[in-house]
Parts: C-alpha cells; structure tokens; sequence
C-alpha cells in the first residue's frame, strides 16, 4: 500500500470525501495479525465526528428518499460493477487488516457485491397495500405506506467487515435511508475504501458516511445520536446487550446479529465423508472466527468413533500460515486477545477431562512467532459444563460429544443462551423435520454447508439477535409502515 492510499484511508469519509477529524483525531496503528507489520496509521474520532456525519447524512435523506426505488437500485448496481472491478485490491487490503487468507478475502469482497446485487434487484418490488371499503362504504378506503426510517447507523465487527456491511447497507440504501457506519477498531479501512468506492459509483454525497474509532466513544454516540432513527449492529452478546441500551433512551430501533455457539448433530444414518467436509469448512473457515461458525458437534455413538478419526486426520492436513501464501487455509486470528481467550477454552476443555485430537498449540517456526496462530483443533469427551460448551469458541477449536439419540442430542443443542444457527446430518426425513421445527436457532441447514443466503431471512433466537437481516424480510426492517385513510364520496 502506497504512502498515500495509506494517508487517505485512514480517515473518516464524510460528504463525499476524505476528511480530517474535528479534534485532530487520536493517531492508532492498524498492524497486520500475521506478522505485526504496520499497515497504517488511522485517526481515531470523537462524538464530534458523529454529528457531522450524521448531520450530513440527516441533510441528504429526502432527496436520497425522493429518488425512486427504481433509480437507487440502478445506482447499486453500478456500485457493484465497481466493486468487482476492485476485487484484488480490496483482499489484498482485507488479508492485510483482518488477517484471512487471500481466497477468503476475495470471496468476501464478492460476497459483498452479491448482496448489494440481490437488493438492488428488489428495489422495484417495494410497495404497501390498499383495504377497499372501510366502513363497509365503497368510497372510503385505506392505503398503507412504506416509508425509510431516516438516518440509519451502522457499527461493524471485525471478523467480516465487509460482508456484514453489505447486510445493513444494501437494504437500507435500497429502502431510501442514508447511513452513518461505524467500522470495527482494527478493520476500518476495506470497509473505508468500499464506502469511497460507491460514492465514485454514483451513491451521492451523505449517502452514505463513515466515522472511525472506538466503541465506547463514537459506537456509543452513534447508539444515542437523537437523529438516528435505527442501529444495525453485528458483534458480541454483551455489547449487543449495550447498544440495545444506549438505543433505548431515544426509542430508536435495533437489528441486533449477536453471539452464536451453532450445534451440529451427526446422526448414524449421515454420510459421514460430507458430514466431516461440512464441519471442518463450518468450523475453521476464517480460522473459526464467525458467529455462524460450527461450534458444538453432537454425534449418535454408533458413527462418533469414524466420523471422530476422520474428522482428526482431515483437520491435521490443514494448512496454517500467513494468509498471503499459496495455499494456506488458516491465517492467523486476528489478535492476541482473541488468541489467548480460545486457549484458555482450550486448557480449561482438557482440565475438566477432554481428550486433545489435532491441534491444541501454536504452530512453531519463525514464519509464526510473530503473528496470532494457532493450530486447528479438536477435542473429544468435553465436559457440559466446560468453557467450550457454555461460552462462544470464536476460534479454531471444536468440541466432539457423544449422544444417545436425536432427542438428546437436540435437548443438548438447545441448551444454551444462543440461538444462531444450527445443522443436522441425517437421511431420514422424519429426523431432519424433528431437528428444524425443534432446534432453537434462526438458521438450521439439512445435509448441507452452514453457508448463509441473501435470499432467506436471518435472525437468531434468544440471546443471539433480534430482528432480520437478507431476504425481503430485512428491507421491512428498514421500513415503516403509516397507513392513511381517503373519503372519496
């Protein structure tokens, strides 16, 4: 990364442009997880900040609003052309922030413009509804309205800081809202460059604003800002529980996509080969950080033994190291705390009796003493009550355990405050029925990747959300309904 490129995209985007905090900015160092290089230098902002973009933001609404649905879909679809037209430079800027490898940046990057393509795409199919013969009177009817919130925030984490933009920022641009967008504290500038991008691509100024910094201090502001009509947050359940706080005091309302520690029940009738692909893809891509990650495995007692050995040996095959090199299917985590946190589940997972399969350990070698690595892992045996069972593992370690039968081993999987997403491997219809009407989760896959899709809703259960993101179901969420009655005779 230039000199330059580095200067501009730590900044805030403001009204179209790049611009210097109100204060000056406080000066912090985005360094790269896999080997601590500096990658840039950003300029963290205050309230201060805030209120400007959100300012600017509340300023362009009605003429963002008054454009027709049509038009802003027409504007997202040249957004999406930009954004495939910089998908290399944008992963090479994301692997260097974030820490994944180069693959999985690039199909992030895609990701994003996927979404924006989906929305821009039901950008002519909003409308609101007509009841003829209010009163029983055949002159007076009723009419129900879909208008924008107004200025929408936005505060993003740092696992997969652009697709999870591209949640809340395509159905809220589509739906004729303006946005305020928080990037997470390490991973702000892909996120910053992309904003950029759509405004070169014709998302006017306003539109769409970013403010850098920290939770406590510009997320904070952004959850309390009287302004802002609704905040779309994606992170832990503690903070989730904050944000919800903060947007209580001016009634504002929240779509919350939180915490997750996703089961996985393989039963004895599963096809053991895909059920291991399925769980080393859903447990270790992006080095395990990801909420809808595979986090719990359930396995019937007659299949543990094969699908456990199998699982092993394939885990020991992946291939960790810096995510710049060919090759390589696990980076680094993203930073010494989120490494220290999964070793502690770790050690306290083999205190209380659990058996270490595949990893459990740094890698060594010099290529990795200075980054976050950790070698994938598996435990087997894991006591219920241990940190693996009842917290979220946001990393490379997934916890076997062995059950009787499906009832148990759906009792189990709903034992927990979390309610994300959940899977089930099984040939049998009348099984693969019983586990989604009965697993307490917002997503359960059948036989299948624990791969999310624009097209459906999402949204967990209990402590892990509250409200939708994709599917036509999110853009009502950046919507209002006002209904209005006519005496025509």
């Amino acid at each position: 990364m230039t000199k330059t490129a580095e200067a501009i995209m730590a900044r805030n985007f403001i009204g179209g442009e790049f611009v210097d905090c109100v204060d000056g900015g406080t000066p912090r160092e985005i360094r790269n997880p896999a080997n601590g290089e500096l990658v840039a230098t950003v300029l963290d902002g205050t309230a201060a900040d805030v209120d400007r973009a959100v300012e600017g933001a509340h300023a362009a609404f009605p003429a963002w609003w008054r454009t027709p649905a049509a038009a802003r879909g027409k504007v997202l679809y040249s957004c999406v052309e930009a954004v495939l037209a910089n998908v290399e430079d944008l992963a090479q800027l994301l692997t260097a922030e974030q820490g994944k490898p180069l693959a999985e940046a690039r199909m992030e990057v895609r990701r994003f413009a996927h979404t924006l393509e989906h929305y821009a795409g039901l950008a002519k199919n909003l409308r609101g509804g007509y009841v003829p013969d209010l009163d029983h009177k055949p002159h007076r009817h009723g009419l129900v309205i879909k208008r924008p919130l107004g200025v929408c925030g936005s505060i993003i984490p740092w696992n997969f800081p652009l697709s999870l933009l591209g949640n809340k920022l395509a159905p809220a641009l589509v739906a004729g809202n303006t946005m305020v967008v928080k990037p997470a504290q390490t991973t702000p500038l892909t996120s910053t460059r992309l904003v950029a991008l759509l405004h070169e691509a014709g998302v006017p100024a306003n539109v769409v604003n970013t403010v850098l910094g920290t939770g406590s201090v510009v997320g904070d502001r952004i959850t309390k800002h009287p302004l802002i009509s609704k905040v779309g947050f994606t992170g832990a359940t503690e903070t989730g529980r904050l944000v919800m706080k903060g947007a209580a005091e001016t009634i504002k309302r929240v779509t919350l996509e939180l915490g997750g520690s996703d089961p996985m029940i393989i039963c004895d009738d599963a096809d053991i080969d895909r059920a291991v692909s399925a769980a080393s893809v859903g447990r270790y891509f992006n080095c395990g950080q990801a909420c809808l990650a595979i986090k719990r495995v359930f396995l019937f007692e007659s299949i543990a033994d094969e699908f456990t050995e199998k699982l092993t040996a394939k885990v020991k095959r992946l291939t960790v190291g810096p995510g710049t090199e060919d090759g390589v299917r696990l980076g680094p985590l993203h930073s010494e705390t989120q490494r220290a946190e999964v070793e502690e589940q770790v050690a306290d997972a083999l205190d209380r009796g659990g058996k270490l399969l595949a990893g459990g350990e740094r890698p060594k070698g010099d290529k990795f003493d200075a980054g976050y690595f950790y070698l994938p892992t598996v435990i087997g045996d894991v006591h219920p009550d241990s940190k693996m069972a009842r917290d979220e593992v946001f990393g490379p370690a997934l916890p076997l355990f062995r059950v009787k039968d499906l009832d148990e081993a759906i009792r189990r999987s709903n034992d927990s405050i979390f309610g994300l997403g959940s899977s089930i491997w099984t040939a049998d219809l009348n099984r693969a029925t019983q586990a989604a009407e009965q697993l307490e989760a917002g997503y359960t896959w059948i036989n299948s990747l624990t791969k999310i899709y624009d097209e459906l809703p999402f949204g967990g259960f209990k402590q892990s959300g509250l409200g939708q993101e994709h599917g036509h179901e999110a853009l009502e969420c950046y919507l209002q309904s006002k209904s209005v009655v006519v005496a025509a005779g």
